[in-house]
């Protein structure tokens, strides 16, 4: 399983420019967007993953939820570009999960980040997050 991989494509729209997120001014692939990109590519890479260390029982009842992302953006990317978004799998401890992640446009790397996820039981922890008695 280490070293699994997903590659997403993404289109960049109106909507994901920094202009238009407030991240910044400038009609360029905004960094935010970037970000939930990657971690869009953690998550399909893990859908596609064949062990985790859990029973098939648990990982119906179990989801991830980003703990950290470390982000380089190296190179702005202007509206209507694509961008490849690689996402791989590079080591799993118990719970925990990490990922390298990297954006290309065309042959250019536009960004790349670390990127940790942890497993969670999705109904407890919904029901942490909003104070609901268990």
């Amino acid at each position: 399983m280490m070293n699994k991989y997903v590659d997403l494509e993404h289109v960049v729209e109106e909507s994901g420019l920094a202009s238009t997120m407030k991240s910044g001014s400038l009609a360029v692939l905004a960094t935010p967007q970037l970000a939930a990109w990657m971690e869009e590519a953690a998550c399909a890479c893990l859908g596609q993953a064949d062990d985790l260390g859990t029973t098939p029982e648990e990982q119906e009842a179990m989801t991830t939820v980003g703990v950290k992302l470390d982000l380089d953006h190296l190179k702005a990317s202007p509206l209507g570009a694509t961008i490849k978004v690689r996402a791989t799998l590079i080591k799993v401890d118990g719970r925990k999960l990490e990922f390298w992640c990297e954006a290309w446009q065309g042959e250019d790397l536009i960004g790349q980040a670390s990127h940790k996820r942890v497993m969670v039981d999705a109904e407890k922890f919904v029901n942490k997050t909003y104070g609901f008695k268990q």
